[in-house]
């Protein structure tokens, strides 16, 4: 079967700092980049959702500042990519804009993927911008981080970042054409995988660490990102950015290798709601919602009757039935506090009652698992 970027319906794109970079310059590859967001735009013109994942900043803050070529202290890494990162942004936003497309930029750490709360708002900026048909850029927030809350590698970011979303394709640019059977920059006789299915010890064996110039992450990071892609069911692909347009080129050639997993976001986000998260309270509901519920539609709040525990928005709770049974999980959109005065109320009066509203729906129905055992 032929995979392709063009199916993508959430697409997250990786590229490394080796190839936005120009080794012998230090300045950005314009001529490379201009090839690749003409890629970016043809996908955001086919109504496809994309966010890009760049490095590059540290390498254009160190030229930028005079850093020698040498191993740099945590402190200097942090001041180079303080320079290098206005200027990625800048020349992103330049050429994003003049296909009359926004640019926006989005700076985390491994804590805000980690930490309930800050997951929740990156996600929720990353679906609006998302929604307003903006191309968030991404890149790790490398003058505040440390080394025990770095991600260390972009690879492992853009993995996070299309769990966070539930981007059905992740797309890692590298310096080669994907995963081989062992380094072909030291063994002639590697051959390269086109497929993999499952992340077996002997593929995991065949990963090198990369020897590029400017690039931080190897082969050992990609195989983690996909470790983290194969849990939430998204496509990944490892293809060479080397070549102009490298996305569409990833389309019509066959020398890169697809990560499949066996299963789709979807169901995999709903997996994790059902069997990894602790339920943080109770939610009970009417038999009105609870036909709603199995009619495929969301929890509104006009239809429930009780709040029991104490949560915060986005913890997972458990709906009941008004016989106490446990109908469904999901994750909640609004606090237990804030549930409890919205209870029974439409939507229209949550800005009245609240001050603010985080949507019509109490839980949303991409959200909620249904134990179908419970339909009554």
């Amino acid at each position: 079967m032929k995979y392709q970027i063009a199916d993508a319906k959430k697409l997250v794109v990786k590229i490394g700092s080796s190839l936005i970079v120009n080794n012998s310059t230090g300045e950005i590859h314009r001529e490379w980049l201009q090839s690749f967001i003409h890629d970016i735009v043809q996908c955001w013109r086919r109504g496809q959702n994309i966010i890009i994942v760049s490095s590059g900043a540290i390498p254009l803050g160190r030229r930028h500042l005079k850093l020698k070529n040498r191993v740099l202290q945590l402190e200097e890494k942090q001041a180079a990519a303080a320079v290098g990162q206005i200027k990625l942004a800048h020349v992103y936003q330049e050429m994003l804009a003049e296909h009359g497309i926004t640019g926006a930029q989005i700076l985390l750490t491994l804590d805000d993927s980690e930490n309930r709360r800050r997951y929740l708002n990156a996600k929720n900026t990353l679906e609006t911008l998302l929604n307003l048909r903006a191309i968030p850029v991404i890149n790790e927030n490398d003058t505040v981080a440390t080394a025990e809350i770095r991600f260390g590698d972009n690879d492992r970011l853009a993995a996070r970042v299309a769990q966070m979303i539930g981007a059905d394709h992740l797309v890692l640019l590298s310096d080669i054409e994907g995963l081989y059977t062992a380094n072909p920059q030291l063994n002639s006789k590697a051959t390269l995988i086109r497929e993999v299915t499952q992340l077996t010890p002997d593929i995991l064996a065949m990963a090198s660490d990369s020897i590029t110039q400017y690039g931080s992450g190897g082969m050992v990071t990609k195989l983690a990102a996909a470790k983290i892609a194969f849990s939430s069911g998204c496509k990944m692909v490892i293809a060479a950015g080397k070549h102009f347009n490298p996305l569409m080129r990833i389309d019509s050639v066959s020398e890169h290798t697809w990560f499949i997993p066996d299963t789709t976001p979807a169901n995999a986000r709903k997996n994790w709601i059902a069997q990894h998260l602790k339920p943080k309270g109770n939610i009970v509901i009417d038999a009105g919602a609870v036909t709603a519920l199995f009619q495929g539609k969301s929890l509104l709040s006009v239809g429930v009757k009780a709040i029991q525990g104490e949560f915060h928005k986005g913890d997972a709770v458990c709906i009941l039935n008004l016989e106490q049974k446990e109908i469904a999980r999901g994750l909640i959109n609004y606090a237990a506090h804030a549930a409890e005065k919205i209870k029974g109320l439409h939507s229209s009066e949550f800005e009245k009652i609240l001050g603010y509203s985080a949507g019509e729906e109490m839980i949303h129905r991409d959200n909620l698992v249904l134990n179908r055992s419970e339909n009554k």
